[in-house]
């Protein structure tokens, strides 16, 4: 659940806009336009339980495909209508989209076929390519029920088909069920439905559901859920069948995947990152055995056998598990976090439901994932808050919400930027009345000096730290959050007396600072049509479809602001480099795609000026000192829990050789990172 993100991967809309700083309509749920036609087939769009949004779809007279598709989300939201002319067997000859992406931007994308040559134009790309065998071109900015299309023409073509710009998707049908309405259904009150999957469009399979051979009927999921008007009874029953697919592939990948070691392993001749003085102990010898390190000790010259089994890491270190701080786990992250050496995530916002039964399986060993930490994000209503169940108005609502996390099994709260201010003293004194920590974005009408004296423990994002500088930007709940920092945050005084004075606040109350450099270094720096700097050391390797994705990452400054956007996110590394100087603890946290971010992220951290040494013990035995877990995890000493991470370099010398994982060990359980990344899609 990145804050910044569309909910379902078929509509993820690019962060590509010219944006003003005003306030966009403030209806939560949009209604259908007045012209589309009463004979469309009319859907309903979910966001965690609550109507956000619909789709229709229709066919116009000369016989194009139409679908219009909208949805609020915080203000934000697209709202586009996609033309399609199809051949005689439902593969698009032509598409075009036109409307307003998530962030409001003007959508124009375009995709034809002539003469055997295939052209396609959005704001991050233009090419063409000629084809001599069907192929399907994967629009940026389609609705959810394209993918039937997708389907169709796939199933036509033996069960896969080239997508367009590049890649192969594979289509396969998995399940079926029978739908009985007895209430008031437009289409009838029996329906028979399949669930398929699509490979090729992400890390793992996208799931959906089609009535008859090429119908689109419903996208299921927890964040995100489109389902024909009259039949949004039967969510619960889709997502139950399509959660027991995804289990039963999440338990097989977890059997293949997993390697337990009969009694241990040893790692000889590794250098050992000690987290307690953040130094590199040269030519050690590592036992584990069960889910522990036993010892840790010189290696022993000339050691041989096979039981347990020995591995030679000369030339490589061996550090404590990685931790990211901010993390919102979703479906691939489990298996990205872990390839990436990250074997422990705290999850800062979710559906409650759906990360606590995620966890449980983690633990039963039935899906691949890190240890997570539980963080319940507390929201209040309006046109602006966040996708979470738990909002609340008054203050007897937001102590019981408290109550209700700790119940759970949270330790930490996190406050969400709509909720009212007068309500932040609540939740804050129940949560420390319960024991937890509390942190979270700065609610609106709000600065970040009035949370930490309030007795906020951390603040999550850089840019609600240069905003304290900007009190007249009261509307911090929308997207001003990210545009005034843009083209404001350059001209911040780091020598001031009032960012002096902020620091010393923060020092006086020992607050922390999650600051997901790398979200704003992909939002300020990067311009339609590049990779993100982050991921161009590993942007070939990815599945294209997701590579083509981050195409589109940046933000479009306004016409004579480039310049300003990159100073102001040159002033946050400035910014991040003194708040460490002046001794504010810095958190490794990303907000962004499950490990790959993190590495960046420790990236960004040694370009502020943060030793690479520093920055290991930050994202290893400070975090757990942080979660009050580092009697067990953090450090490679023995009696500690077994995470442990294998890198070939010294990341203490150069800290992107984090990048170069090659061994994984999660409570005793290794995980080989090509395995992973195979699996994935992802090249070695």
């Amino acid at each position: 659940m990145s804050t910044e993100k569309s909910p379902l991967r078929n509509v993820i809309i690019p962060a590509v806009l010219i944006l003003a700083a005003t306030l966009w309509s403030q209806t939560p749920q949009p209604t259908l336009p007045a012209d589309i036609p009463s004979t469309a087939d009319r859907y309903s769009f979910f966001m965690t339980g609550n109507l956000a949004g619909q789709q229709a779809i229709w066919t116009a007279s000369d016989d194009t495909r139409h679908i219009f598709f909208q949805f609020n989300d915080r203000g934000r939201g697209p709202k586009t209508t996609s033309i399609f002319r199809l051949d005689p067997s439902g593969v698009p000859l032509s598409e075009v989209i036109t409307g307003n992406d998530y962030l409001k931007s003007p959508v124009n994308e375009t995709y034809a076929l002539e003469a055997g040559t295939a052209h396609w134009q959005n704001e991050s790309e233009q090419g063409e390519k000629k084809i001599s065998a069907p192929a399907f071109y994967s629009s940026l900015h389609g609705a959810p029920a394209e993918i039937a299309l997708l389907a169709r023409a796939a199933l036509q073509n033996g069960g896969k088909i080239a997508l367009l710009p590049d890649g192969e998707s594979r289509v396969q049908r998995l399940t079926e069920l029978d739908l009985e309405s007895t209430g008031k259904a437009a289409a009838g009150n029996k329906k028979h439905v399949a669930l398929y999957a699509a490979t090729g469009l992400d890390f793992s399979p996208t799931y959906f559901w089609l009535e008859a051979a090429d119908k689109f009927f419903a996208s299921i999921d927890e964040s995100g859920t489109v389902v024909p008007e009259g039949w949004e009874f039967a969510v619960p029953t889709l997502l139950a069948a399509q959660n027991k697919v995804k289990e039963s592939r999440a338990a097989a990948l977890a059997a293949r995947l997993a390697h337990h070691p009969r009694i241990g392993v040893v790692f000889t001749h590794v250098n050992v990152f000690d987290a307690e003085s953040a130094k590199i102990i040269p030519d050690q010898e590592v036992l584990v055995t069960g889910n522990r390190v036993v010892s840790v000790q010189p290696s022993l010259l000339g050691r041989t056998g096979v039981w347990p089994p020995i591995i030679d890491a000369t030339g490589k270190t061996l550090l404590p598990g990685l931790w990211d701080m901010h993390a919102h786990v979703a479906d691939n992250d489990g298996l990205l976090n872990l390839a990436a050496g990250v074997t422990t995530v705290r999850d800062l916002a979710n559906d409650t439901d759906s990360l606590l039964a995620r966890r449980q399986r983690i633990i039963d060993g039935k899906e691949i994932g890190t240890r997570i930490v539980l963080a319940g994000v507390i929201d209040g209503p309006g046109p602006y808050q966040g996708p979470t169940k738990v909002l609340v108005s008054t203050v007897a609502e937001a102590r019981a919400a408290v109550d209700n996390y700790k119940r759970l099994g949270y330790v930490q709260i996190k406050i969400y930027s709509s909720l009212k201010p007068e309500l932040v003293p609540a939740v804050i004194d129940e949560a420390h009345k319960n024991g937890l920590r509390v942190s979270g974005h700065i609610p609106a009408e709000m600065t970040a000096a009035q949370c930490v004296e309030l007795g906020y423990d951390e603040i999550q994002h850089m840019n609600f730290l240069l905003l304290n500088f900007m009190p007249d930007v009261k509307n911090t709940n929308t997207i001003a959050r990210l545009i005034e920092p843009a083209q404001r945050g350059a001209d911040l005084d780091l020598a001031s007396p009032q960012v002096q004075s902020f620091i010393k606040l923060l020092q006086d109350h020992h607050t922390k600072l999650d600051l997901t450099l790398n979200v704003f270094e992909d939002r300020y720096l990067n311009r339609a049509g590049q990779i993100p700097r982050g991921y161009q050391p590993i942007a070939r390797r990815l599945p294209a479809q997701v590579r083509r994705g981050l195409l589109s990452e940046g933000l479009t400054p306004p016409a004579g602001m480039d310049g300003t956007y990159r100073k102001s996110f040159a002033k946050m590394i400035d910014f991040a480099g003194l708040l460490y100087r002046s001794g504010i603890p810095i958190e490794a946290g990303t907000d962004s795609m499950a490990g790959f971010a993190l590495h960046r992220e420790l990236e960004l951290d040694v370009q502020a000026g943060i030793p690479a040494s520093q920055v290991l013990q930050n994202a290893t035995l400070n975090a757990a000192r942080i979660m009050s877990l580092d009697k067990d995890l953090g450090s490679i000493a023995p009696g500690k829990l077994a995470d442990l991470t294998l890198v070939d370099g010294n990341p203490v010398d150069n800290i992107s050789d984090i990048r170069k994982t090659v061994l994984v060990v999660k409570d005793g359980v290794l995980y080989n990172p090509a395995e992973l990344y195979t699996e994935l899609g992802v090249a070695p």
